[in-house]
């Protein structure tokens, strides 16, 4: 069986048959997707997923890597915080180490692409130089923009114009540009180590590896440790949960090679959490997926308690298997939290507080709000609805003069 048919199981063979016919539309299509790490994050866990399946289905689908120094990404890191509406200032210096860092990757996009991809603010300066590339150009946008900083996107925001098209996570997402925008949410893969199903034996002893004990109930966040993520805000509800249950906390996640403030922001967490009783951090390395994917199914409650977030795969994950989340009130976080049904969504430390006490109290709640969660995820955020976006998307692109796109007339 291919890997496309396996959706069948939780898609229907029907809607398979259509993907694979949206597909034979763009066959032998160049696409090359560049993003800045190859491990680390949601975009390089996408990328991963959503390479082989384009070629499964006719494409020519390639996933290229930038190459740069520690300045480039300390730039590209402010400019990321700046997007999620951080007042950073970009000197003249930061923007020229930013144009000249992307620029030296430019030998590295295809001549001969039908599609360049260029995901987040990264590689975005390599489109000044698409006047001699035949291809479509892309930005595929992975970050929350409703509160951009004005100053830096207005730097960004012409490189953006140059493009072909801009695909963005929600509607809220999308800018007042002159060139045409695609909503594509992303997705996740049910059958990779990080979401296929694990027995119990298997999760307990993975915990065990880890050191965790599976006699107290587990308040779990998986992600990177970054300040937008709020470990720290996740610490302080733990704190007051902990003054009514005995339950223990579990930070888990890990950095990205893109991001140089991991390190030192993981030590501030740490600082933080000494001497607080059964809390755990745990910081992963990039192939931890098994592990992940045994805490979530062992967590009693899972929580995104994100600042700023452009979608969080990781609540998706959590819903996938079964888990109510409870999510800072932000970005992408609220297309995936249908209050009060498959999770709750959360303006501050005490109010996660409070959703997870009520949690932790009503196991027949957690459990059918858990059900819940994992059928949303079925009908909206499996990768093979992520690649049917894509190729709707492509064909939008291929074909910009025409009002009407007649599939069936398409070779």
């Amino acid at each position: 069986m291919s890997y496309l048919s396996a959706f069948a199981e939780f898609l229907g063979r029907k809607e398979i048959d259509e993907i694979r016919f949206l597909g034979d539309a763009l066959r032998g299509s160049l696409v090359q997707h560049m993003n800045s790490t190859p491990t680390g994050g949601g975009v390089a866990e996408i990328l991963a997923r959503l390479t082989p399946m384009m070629n499964e289905v006719g494409l020519n689908a390639q996933w290229t890597v930038m190459e740069a120094g520690v300045e480039f990404f300390e730039v590209t890191k402010a400019l990321h915080n700046a997007l999620h509406g951080e007042p950073v200032q970009l000197t003249s210096q930061m923007k020229s180490l930013f144009f000249a860092g992307a620029q030296k990757n430019f030998d590295k996009v295809t001549a001969d692409a039908d599609f360049v991809i260029l995901h987040d603010p990264q590689p975005l300066p390599l489109i000044r130089g698409r006047s001699s590339h035949r291809g479509k150009w892309v930005w595929r946008c992975h970050i929350d923009l409703t509160k951009a900083n004005r100053g830096v996107w207005n730097v960004l925001r012409p490189l953006v114009e140059r493009a072909d098209g801009a695909i963005f996570h929600m509607p809220e997402y999308a800018k007042d540009l002159s060139i045409p925008q695609y909503i594509i949410p992303p997705a996740i893969d049910p059958f990779s180590e990080k979401n296929r199903e694990m027995s119990k034996g298997e999760v307990e002893k993975k915990l065990s590896d880890l050191g965790i004990s599976t006699l107290k109930p587990i308040i779990l966040q998986v992600s990177r440790f970054d300040r937008l993520k709020d470990p720290l805000g996740v610490i302080r509800a733990y704190e007051i949960v902990k003054r009514s249950f005995d339950c223990q906390l579990i930070l888990a996640g890990g950095g990205a090679a893109d991001d140089p403030e991991g390190q030192s922001y993981y030590q501030e967490v740490c600082r933080k959490a000494e001497g607080i009783p059964d809390l755990h951090l745990l910081n992963l390395p990039p192939n931890s997926d098994v592990e992940i994917n045994a805490l979530q199914r062992a967590a009693t409650v899972v929580v995104q308690k994100s600042l700023r977030e452009g979608f969080g795969l990781t609540v998706t994950e959590a819903m996938w298997k079964g888990k109510p989340v409870v999510g800072g009130n932000v970005g992408g976080i609220r297309r995936q939290i249908i209050e009060g049904i498959t999770g709750f969504l959360v303006e501050s430390p005490e109010g996660a507080a409070f959703r997870i006490r009520l949690l932790l109290a009503h196991p027949d709640l957690r459990q059918k709000m858990g059900e819940m969660a994992r059928e949303f995820v079925q009908q909206n955020f499996l990768m093979a609805h992520y690649l049917k976006n894509w190729l709707l998307a492509l064909q939008g692109l291929k074909h910009q003069e025409k009002a009407v796109v007649h599939f069936d007339a398409l070779t």
